[in-house]
């Protein structure tokens, strides 16, 4: 059975010019040989990503999306920066091969990398693949350790000592994305406000116990490379666009914030990233708590951040709505990204109401 995460042809008004990207290709890749073909990938929600082979060879292309005018995000620059200093202590981050800034090829800056061809778990799973209840486990397990793992790679030593400033990093990020919603705002959604005033009045609090280390703040099921032959075993991590030196607890928040449960309300398992709710698979309070073992952390409670989170990935969501009510994109997928604020703000509301996730 073929595992490996498959492609679609690209979807109308992101295609690619092929001519500028091959001569582009050829000219920084010497290895690379024969005429191109470009597929996409067709999940995600922020960059957009290629599938671009030439012969035998198979590579990732990451560009912004079209008509974003977020100025702070979908820097590709950034990325391949830190992709190219993290890669030879952390393989599992993938080979960056070449960036350009030149707007004249493909209308933006973008990047290029060797693809990690592996399995990645979405909503809907592969036809014919079965999680079981005991592989469920198992890839909770496997999920959370690879988050304490990310978070005890030594990043000054791989250079990125400058990548982040920890000091201040919680008060930056809430009031940040507190500034990103204002800007995109379209409705009016009490709960987004309430849950952006009960961070404001904690973030010092938590900012004081904040310590540092490599984050990758979007740590999710269809962000991590399955190995097909052993799929609780993660061989690649994607998507580090939003990656920093920042509070791990941060970063943890963000993994539980997508981690649906079986008791969550039907309509978030909606927008779910993945079989997180499975049977056999971990607990929110499961995960933190192996995280605290496998982390060595003192004790925390992750309150704050599960909350944060939900918060922020109401922001992202009410960004690419924004982009599509403006007519900035026609991906019709993104006309119910709105309902997704509403849940994801419920959410949080209910989980600071309770006092806990």
């Amino acid at each position: 059975m073929d595992l490996v995460d498959r492609t679609k042809p690209v979807r109308a008004g992101e295609e690619l010019d092929q001519a500028k990207l091959e001569a582009f290709l050829h000219e920084h890749i010497p290895a690379l040989s024969g005429a191109i073909s470009v597929e996409q990938f067709p999940s995600g929600h922020s960059n957009l990503t290629y599938l671009v082979r030439a012969g035998e060879r198979e590579l990732v292309l990451r560009r912004p999306p079209f008509g974003s005018k977020v100025k702070t995000a979908h820097d590709m620059g950034r990325e391949f920066r830190i992709l190219s200093r993290l890669h030879a202590i952390y393989p599992k981050a993938p080979k960056p091969l070449a960036y350009t800034d030149d707007a004249s090829i493909l209308g933006a800056p973008f990047y290029v990398m060797d693809r990690i061809r592996g399995l990645i778990l979405r909503r809907a799973l592969p036809k014919g693949f079965d999680l079981t209840p005991e592989m469920a486990r198992a890839l909770s397990e496997s999920t959370i350790d690879g988050l304490a793992e990310l978070h005890a790679v030594d990043y000054a030593a791989a250079g990125l000592g400058d990548l982040g400033k920890p000091e201040g990093y919680v008060i930056r990020q809430v009031t940040g994305w507190t500034k990103r919603y204002e800007d995109s705002r379209t409705d009016d959604i009490p709960d987004v406000d309430a849950i952006a005033k009960w961070l404001a009045e904690r973030m010092e609090a938590a900012s004081a116990r904040s310590t540092a280390a490599l984050i990758h703040n979007d740590w999710k099921y269809d962000n991590l490379v399955l190995d097909p032959d052993e799929p609780t075993r993660i061989i690649g991590v994607l998507d580090w666009e939003m990656s920093t030196v920042g509070d791990p607890l941060m970063d943890l928040g963000t993994a539980l914030s997508y981690w649906v449960e079986p008791g969550d309300p039907d309509e978030l398992k909606m927008f779910a990233f993945g079989p997180t709710f499975a049977p056999g698979s971990m607990t929110r309070v499961e995960l933190v708590d192996r995280y605290r073992s496998k982390s060595g952390l003192p004790p925390f409670d992750p309150l704050f951040y599960f909350c944060f989170a939900l918060f922020k990935t109401a922001v992202v969501a009410q960004q690419i709505y924004y982009r599509y009510k403006h007519g900035l994109t026609k991906d019709e997928r993104f006309a119910m990204m709105i309902v997704g604020v509403r849940l994801l703000a419920q959410q949080a509301v209910r989980a600071a109401e309770r006092g806990t996730i």
